[in-house]
């Protein structure tokens, strides 16, 4: 199997298994949860829910990344998500993930409890950010971005900026073996590019890290299906085990009941060893 990690006390070995990462928004106008999940007590049930469905970590954002949105100031996103953060290390054991693009939020959050620093610019909006995950020596998810969709070479470009993001990691002393990559599907790319990047997955394994992919209720999957973002649990579930196919380590997702069933059917396969003693 790959390397074995530990992450918030628990042991995740690459290569092993899919983890799923359930997605908790606390954000009043993110893309498909917007505003279900801003009180605290709505905020734990709703993490009590995802562990109870077989979620392995969960990922709090305090700012919505749908298209169009607008920044939200350092000051409320610490706001929204510290005393999440502080609610759900006082009652689970599950690792916690931060999704900021913001050192100030992720250091603080760190310090509340937080285990990992997902970021959707890939380290490249705030420089800081690499220098926080250095020093706390923590997992960070380094997603791909950019602002415009001025490919020459689509999925090799794809490849050259989440290089450049790695070195900005390694540059401020993060180690290898605290990199997870993230595709980034449906941050900067059109209908055809997220189609295309979901082809090309297993090329980001030449990269050498472990690989996170976030489809879940994405626009290329409402528009395909010509269906509302509460009506594509099945569409996601495809994207995931086409993902688990190419390689991917982690699925990030609202519905992780029904993708958890997805995951575990597709790793019995994907997974298979041929040598493996079989059961009687």
């Amino acid at each position: 199997m790959g390397q074995i990690w530990q992450i918030g006390g628990h042991t995740f070995e690459w290569g092993a298994r899919t983890y799923v990462m359930g997605i908790l928004n606390v954000t009043p106008d993110s893309f498909s949860d917007g505003g279900k999940f801003v009180t605290l007590d709505a905020a734990l049930r709703h993490a009590e829910q995802l562990i109870a469905a077989g979620a392995d970590m969960i990922d709090i954002g305090g700012e919505s990344t749908r298209p169009g949105f607008r920044p939200v100031p350092a000051d409320e996103e610490l706001r929204r998500v510290i005393p999440v953060i502080e609610a759900i290390r006082a009652r689970f054991s599950i690792p916690i993930s931060i999704d900021t693009y913001k050192a100030i939020t992720a250091r603080q959050a760190l310090e509340a409890g937080a285990h990992i620093i997902n970021d959707i610019w890939g380290l490249k909006a705030d420089r800081e950010m690499a220098a926080v995950a250095a020093q706390w020596d923590c997992p960070v998810i380094i997603m791909h971005n950019r602002k415009d969709m001025d490919y020459t070479d689509f999925v090799a470009d794809v490849k050259r900026d989440l290089r450049q993001s790695v070195a900005i990691a390694e540059q401020a002393g993060v180690k290898r073996e605290r990199i997870i990559l993230d595709p980034g599907i449906g941050f900067a790319k059109n209908h055809e590019h997220n189609l295309q990047m979901m082809k090309h997955l297993a090329e980001l394994r030449e990269l050498g890290f472990p690989l996170l992919l976030g489809t879940s209720r994405k626009r290329f999957i409402r528009n395909t299906l010509g269906l509302p973002v509460d009506d594509v649990v099945e569409g996601t579930a495809a994207t995931v085990v086409l993902g688990i196919a190419a390689g991917c380590d982690i699925v990030r997702v609202h519905d992780v009941k029904e993708i958890k069933r997805s995951v575990a059917m597709a790793d019995a396969i994907v997974r298979f060893r041929e040598n493996a003693a079989q059961p009687v």
